[in-house]
């Protein structure tokens, strides 16, 4: 359970965005003009989202993405989580096999668990997760996160993805490809997601404008294979008609109007100076007793810190939470939060689950915040360590 926000100084929790990114005034007069424009007669809208919205993310998933696909592919959800919701509940049955990354994000790993059908994870490494692993194991469906691995921050390489989408074509599986907050890449060249790929006709995208607008605002995209139009539109149906209407139409006009992607790029800016800001602080008050993955893309990043165990992590987290600031452990992550750790690993190595790791997101705190709660972690740190000077 996390700490109140409000009662800390600052909050490291992955997810949250500031609000002072909003794009108030002009969400306001969308939904404004939304509320207005409304027709004559109020009835149930399609269960796929307006199409005035699909037309717009048609487009925004071109310029943005290099996806080519049809409005008709496009099924809005409220949020990237009712999208993988239907994904578990229309392609896996009780007993399937679904392949998950290891570590993953433990909601996607809890809603396909859900149908009753059984996890295998698959390590993943600096590229991505390890396709050669998948040829022994009986899955229907692969979940991936390859734009920014979530959580360890990984970006998959091209190559790894080629591997990928052939395993899915010999084994007739499909991809559920998350690209949760694939707008920001900092140190990187973007590149294509696995749907703009050739022989991705097997390939599920998830987007989410979450990490873009607000979590809030659950809207979600979801792209599907031209044969599954119509399981996924009627199973939508059946859940819960539509998404929020005036939402759809406020979100179609900032898209229209190019407002959309310009808050995009504003927000990338805006979030490129926190991880700056970020990436500063640890340096400054732990130099060489962290390593830092993930930082390239996304909005947060994993921390490793050297000579601290996992088995420190509450006591970590408990004396960081007196002193007023929220860290979160990376142990959820992982299948096995119980393993005997093996005190053997290298420390440079990519999974070195011998330190204790921390997933430390950074949109909704200001860059003062930033190096204030740097300052009080690293008293924890001396506190939980009983050390000195940790610089």
């Amino acid at each position: 359970m996390r700490v109140a926000s409000e009662k800390l100084v600052a909050d490291f929790r992955y997810g949250d965005m500031s609000a002072s990114d909003f794009p108030t005034l002009a969400w306001r007069k969308a939904m404004n003009d939304a509320a207005l424009g409304r027709p004559l007669k109020l009835s149930y809208g399609d269960p796929c989202g307006s199409i005035r919205l699909r037309s717009a993310l048609q487009g925004y998933l071109w310029r943005a993405r290099s996806i080519r696909c049809e409005v008709g592919e496009i099924v809005v959800v409220n949020g990237s989580q009712q999208g993988l919701d239907l994904c578990a509940r229309l392609l896996l049955d009780e007993g399937d096999g679904f392949a998950i990354e290891e570590p993953c994000y433990p909601m996607a790993r809890s809603v396909f668990e859900m149908t009753g059908a059984i996890a295998a994870p698959v390590e993943v490494d600096a590229e991505g997760i390890r396709a050669d692993l998948l040829a022994d194991v009986g899955a229907r469906l692969a979940y991936v996160t390859p734009s920014h691995q979530f959580p360890l921050g990984g970006v998959m390489s091209i190559g790894r993805r080629q591997q990928l989408l052939g395993w899915a074509k010999e084994k007739r599986a499909y991809i559920v490809e998350d690209d949760y907050d694939s707008e920001y890449r900092f140190d990187m060249n973007p590149i294509p997601p696995l749907r703009a790929l050739g022989g991705a006709s097997n390939v599920i995208y998830i987007g989410t404008v979450s990490k873009t607008l607000s979590p809030l605002l659950r809207i979600g995209y979801v792209v599907v294979p031209r044969e599954l139009q119509e399981v996924f539109a009627h199973a939508k149906r059946l859940t819960d008609r539509h998404a929020p209407s005036l939402e759809q139409e406020a979100l179609a006009t900032l898209m229209e109007t190019g407002a959309y992607e310009s808050h995009v790029r504003k927000a990338r800016r805006q979030n490129a100076r926190r991880r700056a800001a970020l990436l500063d602080a640890l340096q400054t008050e732990f130099r060489d007793l962290v390593r830092v993955e993930g930082a390239e893309a996304g909005l947060h990043v994993v921390v490793w810190f050297r000579d601290m165990p996992p088995s420190m992590a509450a006591s970590f987290i408990d004396k960081a939470a007196a002193l007023g600031v929220g860290i979160y452990s990376i142990s959820p992550h992982y299948f096995d939060q119980t393993l005997d750790f093996d005190q053997t690993l290298n420390f440079n190595q990519t999974l070195d689950r011998s330190c204790l790791g921390l997933v430390m997101g950074y949109a909704s705190l200001t860059e003062s915040q930033i190096h204030r709660g740097l300052k009080l972690l690293r008293r924890a740190y001396e506190e939980a360590t009983g050390c000195g000077d940790v610089a």
